[in-house]
Protein backbone atom coordinates (compact mmCIF):
# COMPACT_ATOMS: atom_id res chain seq x y z
CA UNK A 1 0.00 0.00 0.00
CA UNK A 2 1.46 3.37 -1.05
CA UNK A 3 1.60 6.33 1.26
CA UNK A 4 -1.68 8.18 1.79
CA UNK A 5 -1.94 11.87 2.72
CA UNK A 6 -3.12 11.66 6.33
CA UNK A 7 -3.48 14.78 8.51
CA UNK A 8 -3.19 14.45 12.28
CA UNK A 9 -6.67 15.93 12.59
CA UNK A 10 -9.13 17.83 10.45
CA UNK A 11 -12.33 19.81 11.10
CA UNK A 12 -15.56 18.47 9.63
CA UNK A 13 -17.04 21.48 7.84
CA UNK A 14 -20.05 21.61 5.52
CA UNK A 15 -21.60 24.09 3.14
CA UNK A 16 -24.13 24.94 5.87
CA UNK A 17 -21.30 25.81 8.26
CA UNK A 18 -19.73 28.12 5.68
CA UNK A 19 -23.09 29.70 4.87
CA UNK A 20 -23.73 30.38 8.56
CA UNK A 21 -20.45 32.28 8.88
CA UNK A 22 -20.98 34.14 5.61
CA UNK A 23 -24.43 35.24 6.76
CA UNK A 24 -22.90 37.01 9.75
CA UNK A 25 -20.49 38.85 7.46
CA UNK A 26 -23.52 40.39 5.75
CA UNK A 27 -24.60 42.02 9.02
CA UNK A 28 -23.04 44.90 10.96
CA UNK A 29 -22.89 42.82 14.18
CA UNK A 30 -19.66 40.83 14.56
CA UNK A 31 -19.54 40.66 18.38
CA UNK A 32 -22.05 40.48 21.25
CA UNK A 33 -25.02 39.82 19.02
CA UNK A 34 -27.75 37.28 18.32
CA UNK A 35 -25.43 34.42 17.32
CA UNK A 36 -23.71 34.11 20.68
CA UNK A 37 -27.06 34.18 22.51
CA UNK A 38 -28.47 31.47 20.26
CA UNK A 39 -25.32 29.35 20.56
CA UNK A 40 -25.32 29.62 24.35
CA UNK A 41 -28.96 28.59 24.59
CA UNK A 42 -28.53 25.68 22.18
CA UNK A 43 -25.39 24.43 23.95
CA UNK A 44 -27.07 24.54 27.35
CA UNK A 45 -30.09 22.67 25.99
CA UNK A 46 -27.88 20.07 24.29
CA UNK A 47 -26.28 19.03 27.58
CA UNK A 48 -29.23 19.70 29.88
CA UNK A 49 -27.83 22.73 31.71
CA UNK A 50 -29.74 25.89 32.59
CA UNK A 51 -27.13 28.36 31.37
CA UNK A 52 -24.45 28.54 28.71
CA UNK A 53 -21.78 31.25 28.49
CA UNK A 54 -19.60 31.41 25.40
CA UNK A 55 -15.93 32.32 25.79
CA UNK A 56 -12.98 32.49 23.44
CA UNK A 57 -11.31 29.27 24.64
CA UNK A 58 -11.67 26.35 26.99
CA UNK A 59 -8.75 27.78 28.95
CA UNK A 60 -10.67 31.03 29.47
CA UNK A 61 -13.65 29.05 30.71
CA UNK A 62 -11.54 27.16 33.25
CA UNK A 63 -9.96 30.40 34.46
CA UNK A 64 -13.37 31.94 35.06
CA UNK A 65 -14.41 28.80 36.93
CA UNK A 66 -11.46 29.18 39.27
CA UNK A 67 -12.49 32.80 39.90
CA UNK A 68 -16.11 31.80 40.56
CA UNK A 69 -14.89 29.19 43.06
CA UNK A 70 -13.18 32.11 44.86
CA UNK A 71 -9.74 30.52 44.81
CA UNK A 72 -7.44 32.99 46.56
CA UNK A 73 -3.64 33.23 46.36
CA UNK A 74 -2.10 30.24 48.12
CA UNK A 75 -5.34 28.24 48.22
CA UNK A 76 -5.41 24.68 46.94
CA UNK A 77 -7.21 22.92 44.09
CA UNK A 78 -6.93 19.16 43.59
CA UNK A 79 -6.44 18.18 39.95
CA UNK A 80 -4.64 15.76 37.64
CA UNK A 81 -1.11 15.91 36.21
CA UNK A 82 -2.23 13.87 33.17
CA UNK A 83 -3.93 16.55 31.11
CA UNK A 84 -3.38 19.41 28.71
CA UNK A 85 -1.51 22.08 30.65
CA UNK A 86 -4.35 24.64 30.71
CA UNK A 87 -6.26 22.73 33.42
CA UNK A 88 -3.49 23.39 35.93
CA UNK A 89 -2.50 26.77 34.50
CA UNK A 90 -6.01 28.10 35.13
CA UNK A 91 -5.39 27.64 38.86
CA UNK A 92 -2.08 29.47 38.68
CA UNK A 93 -3.72 32.45 36.95
CA UNK A 94 -5.37 33.22 40.31
CA UNK A 95 -2.15 32.33 42.17
CA UNK A 96 -3.77 29.22 43.57
CA UNK A 97 -1.82 26.00 44.00
CA UNK A 98 -2.64 22.94 41.86
CA UNK A 99 -2.36 19.84 44.03
CA UNK A 100 -1.80 16.85 41.78
CA UNK A 101 -2.92 13.32 42.54
CA UNK A 102 -2.16 10.35 40.32
CA UNK A 103 -4.53 8.78 37.83
CA UNK A 104 -6.33 5.52 37.22
CA UNK A 105 -4.03 3.25 35.19
CA UNK A 106 -6.86 1.97 33.01
CA UNK A 107 -8.50 5.23 31.90
CA UNK A 108 -5.87 7.89 32.65
CA UNK A 109 -8.50 9.90 34.52
CA UNK A 110 -7.94 11.22 38.04
CA UNK A 111 -8.12 8.49 40.72
CA UNK A 112 -11.16 9.16 42.97
CA UNK A 113 -9.66 7.24 45.90
CA UNK A 114 -6.60 9.49 45.82
CA UNK A 115 -8.84 12.57 45.55
CA UNK A 116 -10.64 11.48 48.72
CA UNK A 117 -7.40 10.75 50.55
CA UNK A 118 -5.80 14.01 49.51
CA UNK A 119 -8.89 16.06 50.39
CA UNK A 120 -9.06 14.50 53.86
CA UNK A 121 -5.40 15.25 54.55
CA UNK A 122 -5.44 18.73 53.04
CA UNK A 123 -8.32 19.75 55.31
CA UNK A 124 -6.01 19.28 58.30
CA UNK A 125 -4.13 22.13 59.96
CA UNK A 126 -1.87 24.14 57.65
CA UNK A 127 1.67 22.86 57.84
CA UNK A 128 0.68 19.50 59.31
CA UNK A 129 2.51 16.39 58.20
CA UNK A 130 -0.69 15.00 56.66
CA UNK A 131 -1.21 18.13 54.60
CA UNK A 132 2.39 18.52 53.56
CA UNK A 133 2.63 15.07 51.99
CA UNK A 134 0.41 16.23 49.13
CA UNK A 135 1.95 19.65 48.55
CA UNK A 136 4.72 20.49 46.07
CA UNK A 137 8.18 20.71 47.60
CA UNK A 138 8.43 24.47 47.12
CA UNK A 139 5.13 25.04 48.97
CA UNK A 140 6.28 22.92 51.88
CA UNK A 141 9.14 25.36 52.29
CA UNK A 142 6.75 28.32 52.53
CA UNK A 143 5.62 27.99 56.11
CA UNK A 144 3.43 31.07 55.97
CA UNK A 145 1.58 30.04 52.81
CA UNK A 146 -2.22 29.93 52.95
CA UNK A 147 -3.26 26.32 52.45
CA UNK A 148 -7.05 26.16 52.39
CA UNK A 149 -8.47 23.52 50.04
CA UNK A 150 -11.05 25.27 47.84
CA UNK A 151 -11.99 23.16 44.82
CA UNK A 152 -11.65 20.02 42.75
CA UNK A 153 -10.83 20.19 39.04
CA UNK A 154 -11.28 16.78 37.38
CA UNK A 155 -10.48 16.38 33.67
CA UNK A 156 -12.30 14.00 31.31
CA UNK A 157 -9.27 12.82 29.35
CA UNK A 158 -9.65 11.76 25.70
CA UNK A 159 -13.45 12.24 25.87
CA UNK A 160 -14.09 9.66 28.61
CA UNK A 161 -15.74 10.93 31.81
CA UNK A 162 -13.99 10.57 35.14
CA UNK A 163 -15.60 8.42 37.82
CA UNK A 164 -17.51 11.41 39.12
CA UNK A 165 -19.82 10.11 41.85
CA UNK A 166 -17.07 9.54 44.44
CA UNK A 167 -15.47 12.86 43.43
CA UNK A 168 -18.77 14.65 43.98
CA UNK A 169 -19.10 12.94 47.35
CA UNK A 170 -15.69 14.31 48.35
CA UNK A 171 -16.87 17.77 47.31
CA UNK A 172 -20.04 17.49 49.39
CA UNK A 173 -18.16 16.18 52.42
CA UNK A 174 -15.66 19.03 52.43
CA UNK A 175 -17.85 21.76 50.84
CA UNK A 176 -15.66 22.15 47.77
CA UNK A 177 -16.53 23.58 44.38
CA UNK A 178 -16.21 21.23 41.39
CA UNK A 179 -14.85 22.75 38.17
CA UNK A 180 -15.42 20.14 35.51
CA UNK A 181 -12.93 20.18 32.62
CA UNK A 182 -15.02 18.65 29.85
CA UNK A 183 -13.00 20.37 27.11
CA UNK A 184 -12.37 17.01 25.45
CA UNK A 185 -15.73 15.45 26.23
CA UNK A 186 -18.73 17.23 24.75
CA UNK A 187 -21.55 14.72 24.37
CA UNK A 188 -19.96 12.14 26.66
CA UNK A 189 -22.12 10.52 29.32
CA UNK A 190 -21.32 9.16 32.78
CA UNK A 191 -23.94 6.70 34.01
CA UNK A 192 -26.38 8.33 31.62
CA UNK A 193 -25.58 11.88 32.79
CA UNK A 194 -23.97 14.44 30.52
CA UNK A 195 -20.33 15.35 31.05
CA UNK A 196 -20.01 19.02 31.94
CA UNK A 197 -23.20 19.08 34.04
CA UNK A 198 -22.00 16.98 36.96
CA UNK A 199 -20.07 19.64 38.89
CA UNK A 200 -20.85 23.25 39.73
CA UNK A 201 -19.85 24.21 36.21
CA UNK A 202 -18.34 22.55 33.17
CA UNK A 203 -16.25 23.77 30.26
CA UNK A 204 -16.20 22.59 26.65
CA UNK A 205 -13.59 23.62 24.07
CA UNK A 206 -13.94 23.99 20.30
CA UNK A 207 -10.42 24.09 18.88
CA UNK A 208 -10.26 22.73 15.27
CA UNK A 209 -9.26 19.22 16.42
CA UNK A 210 -12.25 18.90 18.77
CA UNK A 211 -15.44 16.95 18.11
CA UNK A 212 -17.07 20.19 16.96
CA UNK A 213 -15.31 23.45 16.29
CA UNK A 214 -15.71 27.21 16.35
CA UNK A 215 -12.11 27.72 15.19
CA UNK A 216 -11.14 28.99 18.62
CA UNK A 217 -13.68 29.07 21.42
CA UNK A 218 -15.27 27.45 24.43
CA UNK A 219 -18.52 27.18 26.36
CA UNK A 220 -19.18 27.25 30.09
CA UNK A 221 -22.33 25.51 31.31
CA UNK A 222 -23.83 25.77 34.78
CA UNK A 223 -27.11 25.55 36.67
CA UNK A 224 -26.10 28.42 38.96
CA UNK A 225 -27.57 31.70 37.70
CA UNK A 226 -25.26 33.82 39.87
CA UNK A 227 -22.23 32.06 38.43
CA UNK A 228 -23.57 32.46 34.89
CA UNK A 229 -24.02 36.20 35.41
CA UNK A 230 -20.52 36.42 36.87
CA UNK A 231 -19.06 34.58 33.86
CA UNK A 232 -20.79 36.98 31.45
CA UNK A 233 -19.37 39.95 33.32
CA UNK A 234 -15.86 38.55 33.64
CA UNK A 235 -15.60 37.64 29.94
CA UNK A 236 -16.51 41.21 28.96
CA UNK A 237 -13.95 43.26 30.91
CA UNK A 238 -15.97 43.13 34.12
CA UNK A 239 -19.06 44.91 32.81
CA UNK A 240 -22.36 43.87 34.36
CA UNK A 241 -25.65 43.96 32.47
CA UNK A 242 -26.70 47.05 34.39
CA UNK A 243 -23.42 48.92 33.81
CA UNK A 244 -23.46 51.97 31.59
CA UNK A 245 -21.17 52.08 28.55
CA UNK A 246 -17.50 51.84 29.60
CA UNK A 247 -18.40 51.27 33.27
CA UNK A 248 -16.91 48.16 34.83
CA UNK A 249 -18.01 46.64 38.14
CA UNK A 250 -15.05 44.27 38.62
CA UNK A 251 -11.73 43.20 37.18
CA UNK A 252 -12.55 41.37 33.97
CA UNK A 253 -11.01 39.96 30.82
CA UNK A 254 -11.44 40.03 27.08
CA UNK A 255 -12.73 36.47 26.85
CA UNK A 256 -15.65 37.12 24.50
CA UNK A 257 -16.62 34.71 21.72
CA UNK A 258 -17.27 36.60 18.47
CA UNK A 259 -20.36 36.26 16.31
CA UNK A 260 -18.57 34.46 13.45
CA UNK A 261 -17.31 31.76 15.79
CA UNK A 262 -20.69 31.48 17.50
CA UNK A 263 -22.44 31.07 14.16
CA UNK A 264 -20.08 28.26 13.21
CA UNK A 265 -20.59 26.65 16.61
CA UNK A 266 -24.37 26.86 16.33
CA UNK A 267 -24.22 25.20 12.92
CA UNK A 268 -21.85 22.48 14.12
CA UNK A 269 -23.91 21.84 17.25
CA UNK A 270 -26.90 20.90 15.09
CA UNK A 271 -24.76 18.02 13.76
CA UNK A 272 -23.19 17.00 17.08
CA UNK A 273 -24.73 13.53 17.20
CA UNK A 274 -23.66 12.92 13.61
CA UNK A 275 -20.13 14.14 14.33
CA UNK A 276 -19.83 11.93 17.42
CA UNK A 277 -21.17 8.92 15.51
CA UNK A 278 -18.64 9.41 12.71
CA UNK A 279 -15.79 9.63 15.22
CA UNK A 280 -17.08 6.53 16.99
CA UNK A 281 -16.95 4.69 13.66
CA UNK A 282 -13.34 5.72 13.07
CA UNK A 283 -12.46 4.64 16.62
CA UNK A 284 -14.18 1.30 16.03
CA UNK A 285 -12.13 0.74 12.87
CA UNK A 286 -8.95 1.42 14.82
CA UNK A 287 -9.91 -0.81 17.73
CA UNK A 288 -10.87 -3.72 15.50
CA UNK A 289 -7.56 -3.58 13.66
CA UNK A 290 -5.28 -3.02 16.67
CA UNK A 291 -6.89 -4.90 19.57
CA UNK A 292 -5.04 -8.13 18.85
CA UNK A 293 -1.59 -6.57 18.42
CA UNK A 294 0.29 -7.66 21.55
CA UNK A 295 2.58 -4.61 21.56
CA UNK A 296 -0.31 -2.12 21.31
CA UNK A 297 -2.90 -1.52 24.03
CA UNK A 298 -6.11 0.26 23.03
CA UNK A 299 -8.03 2.55 25.37
CA UNK A 300 -10.03 0.92 28.16
CA UNK A 301 -13.63 2.13 28.41
CA UNK A 302 -15.00 2.15 31.96
CA UNK A 303 -18.35 0.56 32.77
CA UNK A 304 -19.54 3.97 33.99
CA UNK A 305 -18.95 5.47 30.53
CA UNK A 306 -22.37 5.14 28.94
CA UNK A 307 -21.35 7.30 25.97
CA UNK A 308 -17.80 7.87 24.84
CA UNK A 309 -17.11 11.15 23.05
CA UNK A 310 -14.04 10.29 20.99
CA UNK A 311 -11.72 13.30 20.97
CA UNK A 312 -8.46 11.52 20.13
CA UNK A 313 -7.51 7.92 19.51
CA UNK A 314 -4.68 7.13 21.91
CA UNK A 315 -2.90 3.77 22.19
CA UNK A 316 -0.18 2.58 24.54
CA UNK A 317 3.01 1.13 23.11
CA UNK A 318 4.09 -1.86 25.18
CA UNK A 319 7.67 -3.09 25.77
CA UNK A 320 9.90 -4.13 24.16
CA UNK A 321 8.60 -1.62 21.62
CA UNK A 322 9.44 2.02 22.45
CA UNK A 323 6.89 4.79 21.92
CA UNK A 324 9.36 7.37 20.61
CA UNK A 325 10.89 4.91 18.15
CA UNK A 326 7.42 3.93 16.94
CA UNK A 327 6.63 7.63 16.47
CA UNK A 328 9.82 8.04 14.39
CA UNK A 329 9.03 5.04 12.19
CA UNK A 330 5.49 6.24 11.62
CA UNK A 331 6.77 9.64 10.57
CA UNK A 332 9.01 8.00 7.97
CA UNK A 333 5.95 6.15 6.69
CA UNK A 334 4.04 9.41 6.35
CA UNK A 335 1.85 8.87 9.43
CA UNK A 336 1.75 11.76 11.92
CA UNK A 337 1.43 10.90 15.62
CA UNK A 338 1.95 12.66 18.94
CA UNK A 339 2.97 11.80 22.52
CA UNK A 340 -0.14 12.20 24.66
CA UNK A 341 0.15 13.70 27.28
CA UNK A 342 3.47 14.98 28.52
CA UNK A 343 2.80 15.03 32.29
CA UNK A 344 2.16 18.54 33.56
CA UNK A 345 4.38 18.16 36.61
CA UNK A 346 7.36 17.35 34.35
CA UNK A 347 6.91 20.45 32.19
CA UNK A 348 9.88 22.81 32.73
CA UNK A 349 7.83 25.58 34.32
CA UNK A 350 6.26 23.24 36.88
CA UNK A 351 9.58 21.61 37.70
CA UNK A 352 11.14 25.01 38.29
CA UNK A 353 8.26 26.53 40.25
CA UNK A 354 7.24 23.58 42.40
CA UNK A 355 10.25 21.27 42.50
CA UNK A 356 8.55 18.28 40.92
CA UNK A 357 10.67 15.30 39.91
CA UNK A 358 10.23 12.12 37.95
CA UNK A 359 8.86 9.53 40.35
CA UNK A 360 6.31 11.87 41.96
CA UNK A 361 3.33 10.45 40.02
CA UNK A 362 4.35 7.04 38.65
CA UNK A 363 1.14 6.12 36.83
CA UNK A 364 0.97 9.46 35.06
CA UNK A 365 4.63 9.19 34.11
CA UNK A 366 4.18 5.67 32.75
CA UNK A 367 1.24 6.80 30.63
CA UNK A 368 3.22 9.81 29.46
CA UNK A 369 6.02 7.49 28.33
CA UNK A 370 3.88 4.97 26.40
CA UNK A 371 0.83 6.86 25.09
CA UNK A 372 0.64 7.75 21.42
CA UNK A 373 -2.13 9.67 19.66
CA UNK A 374 -2.82 8.44 16.13
CA UNK A 375 -4.38 10.48 13.31
CA UNK A 376 -8.04 10.96 14.09
CA UNK A 377 -11.05 12.95 12.91
CA UNK A 378 -14.63 12.45 11.79
CA UNK A 379 -13.60 12.84 8.13
CA UNK A 380 -10.97 10.08 8.24
CA UNK A 381 -11.62 7.24 5.79
CA UNK A 382 -11.43 3.51 6.40
CA UNK A 383 -8.63 3.33 3.85
CA UNK A 384 -6.61 5.84 5.87
CA UNK A 385 -7.24 3.90 9.09
CA UNK A 386 -6.13 0.70 7.37
CA UNK A 387 -2.88 2.35 6.32
CA UNK A 388 -2.19 3.79 9.78
CA UNK A 389 -2.84 0.43 11.43
CA UNK A 390 -0.65 -1.40 8.93
CA UNK A 391 2.17 1.03 9.65
CA UNK A 392 1.61 0.82 13.41
CA UNK A 393 1.94 -2.95 13.36
CA UNK A 394 5.13 -2.71 11.34
CA UNK A 395 6.53 0.02 13.59
CA UNK A 396 6.07 -1.84 16.88
CA UNK A 397 7.60 -5.01 15.47
CA UNK A 398 10.72 -3.22 14.27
Amino acid sequence: MSKLPIPMSSPDLTADDIAAVNAVLHTPVLSIGPQIKAFEQAAAEAVGAKFGVGVNSGTAGLHLGVIAADVQPGELVITTPFSFISSANSILYERGVPVFVDVDPQTGNIDPALVAEAAHDLMQDAGSEMQNRWLPRSINNQKSALRNLKALLPVHAFGQPCDMDPILEVARTHQLSVIEDACEAIGAEYKGRKAGTLGDMGVFAFYPNKQMTTGEGGMIVTNDEAWANLFRSLRNQGRDVFDAWLNHSRLGYNYRLDELSAALGLSQLKRLDELLAKRAQVAAWYTERLKDEELIEVLHLAASTTRMSWFVYVVRIKPPAQRDEVLRRLQIAGVPSRPYFTPIHLQPFYRDKFGYQRGDFPVTEYLGDVSLALPFSSVMTEEQVNYVCQQCRAAVRG
